[in-house]
């Protein structure tokens, strides 16, 4: 790739420009079930995705209803440790709360 080239002394220097390149993105995405609680999909979507009350509402009203929904968009790190974190709060109070990680 080629830059900038200067000389310093006897010596060539070349400046190479960096290529910034975008992350790829992941959803994260909540599944509905029979029998994890709506309270408590409403206490996950605010403590692990930060949402506010009325978001979170809207969210699990959707998962009820439509089957699921996208919660955040996150680099594949990010996506990964919140999907974790739901699958650790869902099997500590017993329900069987599905999360999955689709690239974008």
């Amino acid at each position: 790739m080629p830059g900038e080239i200067t000389q310093h002394g006897d010596e060539v220097l070349e400046r190479r420009k960096q290529k910034t390149q975008t992350p790829t993105m992941f959803l994260v995405i909540l599944l509905n079930d029979d029998y994890t609680t709506m309270e408590f999909v409403i206490e996950v979507l605010e403590s692990v995705f930060q949402k506010s009350p009325a978001e979170a509402y809207g969210l699990m009203m959707k998962i009820h209803t439509q089957g699921n929904a996208v919660c955040g968009i996150y680099t594949y790190e990010i996506a990964k440790t919140k999907a974790g974190s739901v699958k650790r709060l869902a099997t500590h109070e017993g329900f069987p709360l599905q999360v999955t990680i689709e690239e974008e």
